[in-house]
């Protein structure tokens, strides 16, 4: 169970969460929940999730392998966020954590009580949809809070048209 939202009352704002990793629809997730964030007065959240499983070396290397996947985790939230800012002009916040990906955006979500929606998009891969989408839509693996898929076919028009 998730805690209450507050995006709606005095002093907050709605925040749309994008997850940044390196999946080719992560773009898409990214460009729809920034245009809708701008769109609503909402803000923009990115959260990069660093997998821990990296890690599995000697302490000594095991530190600089976590601080160099923690300075590429940065460096590619500041690119998104460059082009974000660029683009529509709004500052989104930018979060790096470590653990397995759904449960740091439950986390999160359960941290950040005005974050009030989860933009995911969808893979054209046959494979199927992605790790996460297929997470919220498996059993019980779902997030308490309103998720919006972003099917990767949609265009920066067609994106720009439904935010």
């Amino acid at each position: 169970m998730v805690s209450k939202r507050l995006s709606r009352e005095a002093g907050h704002r709605r925040k749309f969460l994008a997850i940044i990793d390196e999946s080719p629809e992560c773009e898409r997730a990214v460009a729809y929940a920034s245009r809708r964030a701008n769109t609503t007065g909402g803000v923009l959240v990115l959260l990069y999730v660093i997998d821990p499983g990296d890690f599995q070396q000697w302490l000594g290397v095991e530190d600089i392998m976590r601080a160099e996947a923690t300075e590429a985790a940065k460096s590619t939230l500041n690119t998104h966020a460059t082009r974000i800012r660029t683009d529509l002009g709004i500052e989104p916040e930018l979060v790096v954590r470590e653990g397995k990906p759904s449960e740091e955006i439950h986390r999160l979500i359960e941290e950040d009580q005005d974050i009030a929606i989860l933009v995911l998009a969808a893979s054209s891969a046959k494979e199927g949809p992605g790790p996460l989408v297929s997470s919220v839509a498996g059993k019980g693996g779902g997030f308490a809070i309103p998720v919006t898929v972003v099917p990767h076919s949609l265009s920066d028009e067609d994106l720009e048209s439904l935010a």
